[in-house]
């Protein structure tokens, strides 16, 4: 992988005299008493500003003021004019636009495409701050607002929408957001190092149309420049072998004729392929090269190319070896330059190192800002996820490189946290990142990982070459539960459990120290279809931690749970995998109080599973095999059904379910049933949702978003061996059966005894 320029080796613009802003000034009072008289660069972002190490517009901004520029920030703005994107005045150099933490339709949408009710990113929780395509309206009002400064692009919504992609909100294939939003460069992945080039050029006078040679960047071109070699991979059907055409003179009847038609032997077709031996070409470089993608034209119009898309573009990830892509669309050309190189440890902990307030602007007064709430006294370790898992965005935005502070860098932040943010009580409420223990996980090779095309490091099982050594980060979680008024440090980041039965002194350290009566993991299923096409370990994985959690727990002393997540309706699911999932969790004793169902996010690998019915982590092919998709509403309520057996509403769907699909067994009221015969009386149901009780024997744990009622073992077995709650359930029956008859006995004597006549079906309109 190429060596790139430190991000601390740049020359600081002449604004640096300045010195650091207590915060990013947000209006024209504060850049007067900065002493400023415009800003340089003006960020404009959909979420609140938060001027903490976990927001996007906080990390760029106090990076750029690091490299010397001024930096104002347009947090939130009203969208319905260019009125509140010019009052911070004319930037000197570029508006660089983001939509925010989230992609904005992910933000304020449900996977149902119901309108959220809140926004975590906005002061109040208040929804409605922004609007849909944020990225794309702020970049739209930025150059009404002034149409010849230029407007860079990112953020996870720009990263995700870099290409023509499946929108699933409008059930069709979008154009590159670049198109759309008349931005003049986009950055995808994480941006430190494009957005600091991009600023030091542009600040020594070159223009934004000539800079094309930066990593992870999007920008228009009208054609492959000069020097470059261009692989087409528009199509994905070759013709095979064309039988020679019959001669029209040959009487086929005439033997002798036959014969003489086949002594002149095989004659050539121009138009069959042929197997080219392709010689070296001193031309043929990685830098040099770009693979044409099938047009957004064509991959609109074709989900199989769209699928075939999706994978060449998944297999160009790995900064070590990715080449260039375009995509034509229309008239013109989106190229993607190769993906940024990974930063290192050293500028890891510059980006985290500067002067953040850790608080929201005081523009938010006592406000509270949810997001901000639940990241407060959290720290971030690291970036970037090597699982690969299909349905997420951390791999397409942040790379499968492991980015890594250094120990002193983390404790440093630890006890400025500790120091300077109200309210800290001794409790870290997070050390990790995208998942929690990748920390300093790598390939045992830096060659074999340059090299290496895998969208996985860890399936269908954990490569031979990937180091899965706990020690770096033991050590660091000894350090920081060490430091004086740190009381208990949590490990909330998503665990790859799978990694973590590889040692089991990081899973008896965890337990023993770091989980807070409660750890969340997300095994997704327990049926190999759906697990495959999420590329994710089988449920034994999930079996071996929860043996080693269980035992750990106890030698501590400790009465711990731990909490899966499930997904439902995710590509590759069957209705029968479903009923598997919900037979399991019953035989487990959880209750999920709410549910995940399979939300499609642009550029995901299965969301393009989704769209075509294909298998992009295979060849695509018209005659490959398909992939179940779970599409209509009824059937998306019905597998969000099977997650919630427990809940009586679902029940009548379920057993209609059950019915159809052979496995009426399942429905009664003893212990091997999944849902019972009876249904409740409407208000008895509504009375028990209001008072929102958990059964005696039971534990409510869980965090947001989704909740788990875990059986505990209480009340213990009866004599016989049988289950309280199953006799609960049999109790149940038995009186809805006694109340059946009751009424059957009381409307019969109200009617004198006499049987009144069947009512005539009437025929549905």
């Amino acid at each position: 992988m190429q060596a790139a320029k430190p991000l601390f080796d740049y020359p600081k613009y002449w604004a640096e005299c300045f010195g650091p802003a207590p915060f990013l000034p947000m209006s024209r009072e504060e850049m007067d008493q900065l002493g400023w008289d415009s800003c340089d660069i003006i960020i404009v972002t959909g979420d609140a500003y938060v001027d903490h190490p976990s927001f996007g517009m906080a990390i760029i901004g106090r990076l750029l003021e690091a490299q010397g520029f001024r930096v104002g920030i347009i947090a939130q703005p009203d969208w319905r004019s260019k009125d509140d994107f010019m009052k911070l005045g004319q930037p000197n150099l570029f508006f660089g636009v983001a939509a925010g933490n989230m992609d904005s339709m992910i933000n304020r949408y449900t996977a149902d495409k119901k309108i959220r009710s809140d926004d975590a990113y906005t002061p109040g929780g208040i929804a409605g701050k922004r609007p849909d395509r944020a990225s794309l309206v702020y970049s739209q009002r930025c150059k009404e607002a002034f149409s010849h400064v230029p407007v860079v692009l990112g953020g996870i919504e720009a990263s995700l929408r870099r290409i023509a992609h499946y929108d699933y909100w409008q059930d069709k294939v979008r154009r590159s957001i670049l198109m759309d939003a008349t931005a003049d460069i986009l950055l995808y992945g994480n941006a430190e190092r494009a957005v600091v080039e991009i600023a030091q050029r542009l600040s020594w006078g070159e223009s934004i149309e000539s800079i094309t040679d930066v990593r992870g960047t999007a920008f228009i071109r009208h054609d492959t420049p000069e020097g470059w070699f261009e692989i087409d991979s528009t199509r994905i059907d070759r013709p095979g072998h064309v039988d020679k055409i019959i001669n029209p003179y040959v009487n086929t009847q005439d033997t002798a004729a036959c014969a003489i038609e086949q002594e002149k032997g095989p004659v050539d077709d121009p138009q069959e392929a042929k197997l080219v031996q392709l010689l070296p070409n001193p031309r043929l470089t990685r830098d040099k090269t770009v693979i044409r993608l099938p047009s957004f034209e064509k991959v609109r119009n074709d989900p199989v190319l769209y699928a075939h898309a999706n994978r060449v573009l998944h297999l160009e990830t790995n900064p070590g070896n990715a080449r260039a892509l375009v995509q034509r669309h229309g008239e013109v050309d989106v190229w993607f330059n190769a993906p940024p190189i990974p930063m290192t440890t050293e500028e890891m902990d510059y980006v985290f190192g500067m002067p953040y307030a850790r608080v929201p602007h005081p523009a938010y007064g006592k406000e509270k800002i949810p997001a901000y709430e639940m990241i407060r006294f959290s720290v971030n370790i690291m970036r970037g996820c090597f699982g690969g898992c299909t349905f997420c965005s951390i791999t397409e935005h942040e790379g499968r490189i492991i980015q890594n502070r250094s120990h002193e860098s983390i404790i440093r932040e630890i006890e400025e946290m500790r120091d300077k943010v109200p309210g800290f009580t001794g409790v870290v409420s997070d050390l990790g990142g995208p998942t929690a223990n990748m920390y300093r996980i790598a390939c045992k090779d830096p060659e074999i990982e340059k090299h290496c095309r895998k969208p996985s490091c860890v399936f269908p099982g954990i490569c031979e070459n990937l180091n899965t050594d706990h020690s770096s980060l033991i050590e660091l979680y000894r350090k920081a539960r060490a430091l004086p008024g740190v009381k208990k440090i949590l490990i909330a980041s998503g665990l790859r459990y799978d990694l973590a039965v590889e040692s089991p002194e990081y899973v008896k350290e965890l337990v023993t120290h770091h989980v807070g009566g409660y750890l969340k993991i997300a095994p997704e299923h327990t049926e190999r279809g759906p697990l495959d096409k999420m590329m994710k370990p089988g449920i034994g994985s999930y079996d071996r931690f929860k043996q080693m959690f269980e035992k750990f727990s106890r030698e501590a002393g400790k009465e711990q749970y731990l909490i899966p997540y499930f997904i439902a309706a995710h590509p590759g699911t069957t209705d029968e995998d479903m009923m598997n999932l919900a037979l399991w969790l019953k035989r487990n004793g959880f209750r999920a109080d709410q549910v995940q169902a399979f939300y499609p996010s642009p550029m995901a690998s299965a969301t393009a599973m989704y769209h075509s019915g294909k298998n992009p982590l295979r060849k695509v092919t018209y005659k490959s095999d398909g992939v179940t998709i779970v599409k209509s509403e009824e059937q998306r309520r019905l597998h969000k059904a099977f997650l919630r057996y427990h809940d009586p509403k679902g029940w009548p769907m379920l057993r209609a379910a059950l019915e159809r699909m052979g496995r009426a067994d399942l429905i009664g009221n003893g212990k091997h049933h999944l849902i019972p015969t009876y249904q409740p009386e409407t208000g008895e149901y509504q009375s028990a949702r209001r008072k929102n009780s958990t059964p005696a024997g039971s534990k409510k744990v869980g965090g947001s978003g989704k909740m788990l009622t875990q059986h505990t073992g209480l009340p213990p077995r009866a004599s016989d061996g049988s289950n309280p709650w199953d006799k609960r359930e049999q109790a149940k029956a038995a009186a809805f059966a006694r109340k059946q008859a009751e009424n059957k006995a009381a409307a019969a004597e109200k009617g004198g005894g006499k049987k009144k006549p069947a009512k005539r079906p009437v025929a549905p309109r």
